[in-house]
């Protein structure tokens, strides 16, 4: 069998020259360089094109020069602007501030030379943006020459050089552009390409380690514009973990924490802890009754507060009864109100007073009304079937711990989706009528969002969260079904840090759309170890590992072999 040489295996399908570009196997590319340096150049000024969400590569090319023929060079320079400014000053001119201050920079590099603490180098620095098109690559261009322009750093494209353009950004050495700038040591150094956005604040949680950097990931959720969160990765990837660890930092700040979990991870937290578990299923002694109304905040009114419960409880029942009609949609709003109504619940009333309606009430005014056969018959499972316990009794939950957490796992399938919105509704009710720094952590947010009734309420919360001072975490381990809701994307908008855990193959086009990632950052979600991910916050973004103490990891591990490991311990101590 005939072996090909290395040469003809690596080579691309097709290269094609343009002035303006090249493509290499149906992918373009396009160099520019710097050409212009301001007299000052600050440290890290070319981080952000680093850091910047665009394909592309940088490369430096530096040539050490002589310092005695720079000093050769300076001399002779230097007596030229000596010559001239002597020349002005005969002639009896104004002095020229720039030929002065040419004088005065050329004095301190010789002295600098001189001593040895300064060395002269040729340095090339070459960008090489790659994209699908060309239209593509003079999008990425504009960019990156308005980032570097505002820092009066200028830069030219390698019109009818591209080959060598891209030759010199590939690593393989070669200076092919050639087009250099002398600068001192003290400006090279303000190139040190090793950098990363830093994502430390001065006051905060840890989230983890920059691995970029190995600075520490320090940060104020509350800080920004708003405190929600959305938590993307596959099952392991650590998502519960990473949410779990920031609980536990979170309350030793004082933070009241609400969880919704469907999966029953977070009970051991709440056990360990202090917290209050509540189970929510048909055959649980914690009941929820939807009935319930908030007390108004000192801005409001009780017809406020009526109002915007009524349609919250439109949008429960279209989740529990399932597919209503228009005209059965406009039922369910009258007989809510006339619920209300039957306990003298109106406007005008003193909610401090009252006691709310049940289900059976509610039973009790559609059955009055016209045009409510089908929806009778739908929920009397509810007040007299299987289903009765679940929602027609008085509400004994209470929110006063620092940590509560709900738990739907043993709640059937079909009810998964109403549970939610109605612990969510529940819990909100209690966040508008006080105010307290807060977090609610929804876990697999894609089962409610999986409705328009569901996904609309969250995301109702997470534009009406800050003015409450709260956080809203939705974690989701069913990317595609999060991200195909009408509100997926708004949610994600909407929330100020987003944390990518390790992805699944199946979804990892869609969060790269969604995130704009490069190819790159895609290899690494794919690959990525436990607990590894992307953190991003505001206009900025890294690499993060989580990391958690002894003493956390122990507290906070969803891991099951781990767990069997500590009740084994448990059992060995008490015996």
């Amino acid at each position: 069998m005939e072996t090909k040489p290395l040469n003809q295996i690596l080579a691309p399908s097709s290269v094609v020259v343009s002035p303006n570009d090249i493509e290499v196997g149906g992918r373009y590319a396009r160099t520019i360089f710097v050409t212009t340096y301001p007299r000052y150049l600050n440290t890290g000024w070319i981080s952000p094109i680093i850091n910047i969400d665009r394909e592309l590569d940088i490369a430096f090319f530096i040539h050490p020069e002589n310092s005695a023929e720079i000093l050769k060079k300076l001399r002779d320079q230097l007596g030229k602007l000596e010559a001239e400014a002597m020349e002005t000053q005969a002639a009896g001119k104004v002095r020229d501030p720039m030929l002065e201050t040419g004088i005065g920079d050329i004095e301190r590099l010789r002295d600098s030379l001189q001593q040895g603490t300064e060395k002269m180098f040729q340095v090339g620095v070459y960008v090489t943006l790659y994209g699908p098109t060309s239209l593509a690559l003079n999008e990425a261009e504009t960019a990156i020459r308005s980032i570097l322009e505002s820092q009066l750093v200028y830069t030219k494209p390698a019109t009818f050089r591209m080959k060598e353009g891209y030759t010199s950004a590939i690593p393989l050495g070669l200076d092919q552009l050639a087009i250099q700038s002398s600068l001192n040591t003290e400006a090279l150094s303000s190139m040190f390409p090793f950098v990363s956005y830093d994502l430390t604040h001065d006051k905060g949680l840890l989230y983890g380690v920059n691995l970029h950097n190995n600075s520490l990931v320090l940060f104020d959720r509350f800080a920004l514009e708003n405190a929600n969160t959305v938590i993307l990765g596959k099952s392991g990837g650590g998502k519960s973990y990473t949410v779990k660890l920031e609980i536990l930092r979170s309350m030793m700040f004082g933070t009241q924490v609400f969880v919704i979990d469907p999966e029953n991870e977070y009970k051991y937290l709440a056990d360990m802890v202090g917290g209050t578990p509540v189970r929510i299923s048909i055959s649980s002694d914690d009941h929820i009754n939807p009935f319930d109304l908030p007390k108004p905040r000192p801005d409001e009114t009780t017809a406020d507060v009526l109002r915007s419960h009524i349609v919250d409880l439109s949008g429960f029942f279209k989740l529990l009864l399932g597919a209503v009609t228009p005209q059965e949609d406009a039922i369910l709003d009258e007989a809510i109100r006339q619920t209300y109504a039957s306990r003298d619940i109106t406007p005008d009333s003193d909610l401090t007073k009252i006691i709310p309606p049940l289900m059976t009430d509610f039973q009790s005014v559609l059955s009055g009304m016209a045009g409510t056969e089908s929806l009778l018959i739908r929920i009397k499972k509810y007040t007299e079937g299987s289903f009765s316990g679940f929602l027609n009794n008085p509400t004994n939950v209470k929110l006063n711990n620092q940590l509560v957490v709900f738990s739907i796992r043993d709640m059937e399938d079909e009810l998964k989706p109403a549970a939610m919105y109605l612990v969510l509704n529940f819990i909100w009710t209690q966040i508008r009528t006080e105010l307290r720094q807060r977090l609610l952590v929804v876990d697999e947010a894609w089962l409610i969002m999986r409705f328009d009734a569901g996904g609309s309420f969250l995301f109702n919360i997470s534009k009406r969260a800050r003015k409450y001072y709260l956080g809203l975490t939705a974690i989701s381990q069913d990317i595609p079904d999060f991200m195909n809701s009408q509100y997926g994307k708004p949610i994600i908008t909407n929330s100020s840090l987003q944390i990518l855990l390790k992805q699944s193959p199946a979804s990892i086009d869609l969060v790269k759309d969604t995130f704009h990632l490069t190819d790159a950052e895609k290899f690494f979600l794919l690959e990525a170890q436990v607990g590894h991910g992307l953190f991003f916050a505001g206009t900025s973004h890294i690499a993060i590992r989580i990391v958690a103490s002894y003493a956390e990891d122990q507290i906070i591990t969803s891991d099951p072999r781990q767990l069997l490991e500590i009740e084994a311990a448990k059992r060995e101590l008490e015996g």
